[in-house]
């Protein structure tokens, strides 16, 4: 009998430790029957899940243009086989062709009542903030799990809508993202970053033309946030009546920063990665995925005033070196100090600044509609 494992849930020594044909599996949606998936393979000992794609594909409530999704999907695929995976497949719905070849296997859909809405987000959600939320799929050194950066931005964008719901409808989180620092550590996905920034534009011009008109991008990651500017930039000239924005993770405005200080316990360089920041947040949320026993921390990065290691990176200079130069492990930062306590304090946190986001998001729109409206400038014409 087969077992199957939840690739997000290993770090990234567990995913180098497997043998490299396994199969791995990145499945369109949820709910495909995993004996039916197993037999396609003659029944392994073992298969990998890798985390759903949650929409852009027909029937899952929100469609992209075919070759916006085959892009970003085969550049998943093609990370996996660069780690020496052989038997690595797209699981699709059976009448959905990606012109993927050989990288797609398809089973009949799920059952119905398994499905999403027939419209994601919902009609009755037109004029709120729609809260896209995106992770990644990377490793987060000895001790976290690779879904680290998704399940964080999940807890945090479902707990603005929850909080904030006559204001703001949260998509489910997208668990890929864009990471250049594969080489290093086993396991990191990468989207790409033109596939990735032509995804998004895709989906942005499909909720647009629905008739929504307010967007947050909420990163998880920080290898996303250069490419989800760009994404902003692109939309505001495309859409002209829209308000689409993003910030840098979370936790990075004056009051985020505030209750960083208040709590954390490491000096500078101890939050960056699968450090005191992040190892908090999910030892509250999922402290069964966590190993503190195996925790190292990193904090000897190669810093000088104008570039360094923190949550929020200091300094004025923009680089990207490779990781190896700073960290072993995959680690930037004290691990070591996280508490559960404070994880809880910080996803707080973080959500009463997206909270504040979001009303600046309406009010922007709503300010400058009010003022085209009145035919300020060339909008007379």
């Amino acid at each position: 009998m087969t077992t199957f494992f939840s690739y997000d849930q290993l770090t990234w020594p567990e995913i180098d430790a497997l043998p490299r044909d396994t199969p791995l599996i990145l499945p369109l949606g949820t709910g495909y029957p995993l004996d039916r998936l197993a037999s396609a393979f003659s029944n392994p000992e073992q298969m990998g899940l890798l985390p759903s794609f949650p929409f852009g594909f027909r029937g899952s409530g929100l469609r992209v243009a075919d070759s916006l999704l085959k892009n970003f999907l085969k550049n998943l695929l093609d990370c996996l086989r660069e780690e020496g995976f052989r038997k690595v497949f797209a699981l699709t719905p059976q009448g959905l062709d990606l012109d993927l070849g050989a990288d797609h296997l398809a089973l009949p859909y799920p059952q119905r009542e398994m499905l999403p809405p027939d419209a994601l987000p919902p009609e009755s959600e037109k004029g709120k903030v729609i809260l896209i939320p995106v992770g990644h799929t990377e490793q987060h050194a000895f001790h976290l799990p690779m879904s680290t950066d998704t399940l964080i931005i999940e807890a945090i964008a479902q707990g603005t809508a929850a909080t904030i719901y006559q204001m703001a409808y949260s998509m489910p989180v997208m668990p890929y993202g864009v990471s250049t620092h594969r080489q290093a550590f086993a396991g990191t996905l990468n989207a790409g970053g033109r596939a990735f920034e032509d995804f998004w534009l895709g989906v942005i011009e499909v909720l647009v033309a629905r008739g929504f008109n307010r967007f947050y991008l909420m990163s998880g990651h920080g290898g996303n946030s250069s490419f989800l500017v760009n994404v902003v930039k692109y939309a505001g000239e495309r859409h002209r009546r829209i308000f689409c924005a993003t910030a840098f993770l979370y936790l990075s405005g004056p009051e985020g920063v505030a209750a960083l200080e208040n709590y954390r316990r490491s000096k500078i360089g101890g939050m960056g990665h699968a450090c005191e920041l992040e190892t908090s947040l999910i030892l509250h949320l999922r402290p069964d995925l966590v190993h503190m026993e195996r925790a190292v921390d990193e904090t000897d990065f190669i810093a000088t005033p104008s570039y360094y290691m923190d949550w929020v990176e200091g300094g004025t200079l923009v680089a990207n070196p490779p990781w190896d130069d700073d960290t072993a492990t995959g680690a930037y930062g004290a691990g070591s100090l996280a508490t559960a306590d404070h994880g809880k304090l910080w996803l707080e946190a973080a959500i009463q600044e997206k909270v504040g986001h979001i009303h600046e998001i309406d009010e922007q729109h709503r300010r400058r509609e009010q003022k085209r409206s009145s035919g300020f400038g060339l909008w007379r014409k």
